[in-house]
């Protein structure tokens, strides 16, 4: 079309998109649901359309901070933005930032902005009058003065602080201050931070909701006042091992409004301390207990007195036979369980358990390796409200018993049978699961094509499937879950040595596919990752290791069609300095793993590390860092890009077999 009658068109009343109000554009955009390419697309319409999509934008994002002052010009109302991608935010920036978006500005992640000043963020502070949530978690060179700056952000609700290791209590002592509205604070491996700090926060800040402690050097000393938060629910106190039972007996004063209580790796506590828990914080809905802990009757019985208990997690902990027992004779009804890695499990105590809580919505007994299929026929008979079961390496339990959840779990959404005696005739009946939207069938080596039709005619909203070494399928079994799954979003087929072309390019169809692993998929050429490339416009991982058949030629498509990678592992292909080079258009590439790529030079390299603006970590062989030059080295790491060198030796092709599978 001539320009100039475009131009006419889109200024008279004949341009039909005049007749939309802005009310009407803004729900077209709420639909759109932060689809960039979708947004792209609205945006290039015409000019009332991009006016409008810039007005709508509330978060963005950044890529590359050189672009961040015509973007905040032309989103002249973001409420939250994320720069969490750039490391190297500095003051000045920072200054910028706030000088543009001012009271506009509510949320801002700095969460690897590691060099940022008290003059940058009294800034922000001070011009953002407005803001309420602040990430700065990885801010490793951030002071006590950087964080007082913080401290003028009077409407601070939500502030982050992981692994800030130079805060000590001085610091947290003007956020307690300053920011008395805060609703929520993380203070996880502020190894800095004592007894003091998190009681001076607990004193000041009598609104918080949600206490993040975990690995802190405190002790029970910090607790009293933590009880006098009258509005606190969630209380994590993950590797504290300052806190023992005499701690725990402090909660028996109060804090009855708390919710949930993480004690995780706390390993100085034992049942007394929580009978005395039950005292004072007697309306937990969820509790996590430290692994390894030894649930025993005495345990159960304390845990009983938790009327309003709903999720129990008890993963690695020593659970007797008797303790479950106890568990079955509650009068509370528990909807999530957590049974990971317990070794005591039995189908006995698994039967008295879910005898009472049939209301069971989530169970997790992933390495119970003494159930059988007895435990199966109780889950399934009783607890037909699951949506999510996991049991990988249920090693007793037999191919039958799958034939059950699909008969009487209707509901399931979430499934893991991974290094499970599951075969065709079990993976039919869990096709019946017509809500499953993840489906984890690693090394389940019974599994066929017939199977996997089965999941592809009946499941049609799965998003996630895993089929990691399953080696009996081959490009029918895909073909099927690709045509009959048009929502699928993650598939695993890495080590099935019998997938070809064919698969990727049924899986191409599956355009909402953003994570595709196909390591030691030794078949696979570029040919087939081109049809991915080209059809998978919204790819982010691709893990291609010891695919040997891929070469410069698989590199070009993905430049050209694969803009949203961020993430990719090239390592054993025939990939050389050429193919390597053609991945610096991908603005979004983050990670990247490299390791014994036959064709690579030293100065090849070195170039394509430099022209992939965006690199955030490159896993190498040692033999290049030597060979690289340190200028390069140091530049990249000023970047933000940070370098693991791995030594492993060259490993050959692995021949896969039926009979067995072996894990490199």
């Amino acid at each position: 079309m001539n320009p100039k009658l475009q131009k006419t068109m889109e200024n008279s009343s004949l341009n039909p998109f005049n007749v939309l109000s802005e009310e009407i554009l803004f729900s077209i955009l709420d639909c759109l649901d932060n689809d960039s390419l979708a947004l792209k697309s609205f945006s290039l319409v015409c000019k009332s359309f991009h006016l409008v999509e810039s007005r709508h934008r509330k978060s963005l994002k950044l890529l590359r901070p050189d672009l961040l002052p015509r973007l905040l010009h032309r989103y002249p109302f973001l409420s939250q933005l994320d720069l969490s991608l750039y490391p190297r935010v500095d003051d000045l920036l920072l200054k910028k930032l706030s000088s543009l978006t001012k009271s506009c500005l509510r949320s801002i992640n700095l969460s690897r902005s590691r060099f940022l000043s008290n003059s940058g963020l009294s800034s922000l502070a001070l011009n953002c009058s407005n803001l309420v949530e602040i990430d700065l978690s990885n801010a490793t060179e951030l002071t006590d003065t950087a964080v007082a700056a913080i401290s003028e952000a009077k409407n601070l609700e939500r502030l982050w602080l992981v692994r800030c290791k130079l805060v000590s209590d001085i610091g947290i002592g003007c956020i307690a201050v300053g920011c008395k509205k805060l609703k929520m604070i993380s203070l996880k491996w502020c190894l800095r931070i004592t007894n003091l700090g998190v009681g001076l926060i607990a004193m000041k800040c009598k609104e918080l909701r949600s206490l993040d402690l975990s690995f802190l050097p405190i002790s029970e000393k910090c607790l009293p006042p933590i009880l006098q938060l009258e509005h606190l629910e969630d209380l994590i106190l993950m590797g504290c091992l300052g806190i023992d039972d005499d701690g725990l007996a402090t909660l028996k004063e109060g804090c009855k409004s708390m919710r949930t209580l993480d004690l995780s790796n706390c390993q100085n506590i034992s049942h007394l301390g929580l009978s005395n828990l039950t005292r004072g914080a007697g309306f937990l809905y969820q509790i996590t207990l430290p692994y390894d802990f030894a649930v025993t009757v005495d345990v159960a019985k304390c845990l009983q007195s938790f009327m309003h208990l709903q999720c129990l997690k008890l993963d690695g902990c020593l659970v007797t036979c008797s303790a479950m027992m106890a568990i079955g004779n509650w009068c509370a009804s528990l909807k999530e369980l957590s049974l990971s890695k317990c070794s005591g499990v039995t189908d006995e105590g698994i039967s008295s358990v879910m005898k009472k809580h049939t209301e069971l919505t989530k169970l997790n007994i992933t390495c119970c390796r003494k159930i059988t299929g007895v435990s199966i026929d109780c889950i399934t008979s009783l607890c037909i409200s699951l949506t999510s079961l996991k049991m990988e390496s249920c090693d007793l339990v037999s191919k039958e018993a799958f034939v059950l959840i699909g008969q009487r779990c209707q509901f399931l959404e979430e499934l893991d049978v991974t290094d499970d005696d599951l075969d065709d005739e079990g993976l039919k009946s869990i096709s019946r699961c017509a809500k499953l939207t993840s489906l984890k069938l690693g090394i389940c080596l019974s599994i066929t094509d017939e199977g996997l039709t089965h999941v592809g005619m009946h499941c049609s909203g799965l998003r996630e499937i895993d089929l990691y070494r399953v080696i009996g399928i081959t490009d029918v079994g895909i073909a099927s879950i690709a045509h009959g799954c048009p929502s699928l979003e993650v598939i695993n087929v890495a080590y099935c040595d019998k997938i070809t072309d064919t698969s990727l390019m049924s899986l191409s169809k599956c355009s909402r596919l953003k994570a595709v692993e196909l390591r030691g998929c030794t078949c696979i050429t570029s040919e087939g990752i081109a049809a991915i490339a080209a059809g998978c416009r919204q790819l982010t991982i691709l893990d291609m290791k010891k695919c040997f058949k891929l070469n410069d030629s698989a590199m070009i498509p993905l430049a050209r069609y694969s803009q949203n990678l961020k993430q990719i592992n090239l390592s054993y292909c025939s990939v050389t300095d050429v193919g390597l080079l053609a991945l610096a258009s991908m603005s979004r590439l983050q990670n990247m793993t490299i390791l014994h790529l036959v064709g690579l030079t030293p100065n090849g390299l070195a170039a394509a590390l430099l022209a992939c603006g965006g690199l955030k970590k490159v896993k190498l062989h040692t033999s290049f860092k030597p060979l690289l030059p340190q200028l390069i080295l140091s530049h990249m790491e000023e970047r933000g890009c940070v370098f693991q060198w791995r030594d492993k030796p060259f490993q050959p092709q692995v021949e896969t077999h039926l009979t067995g599978w072996k894990l490199l």
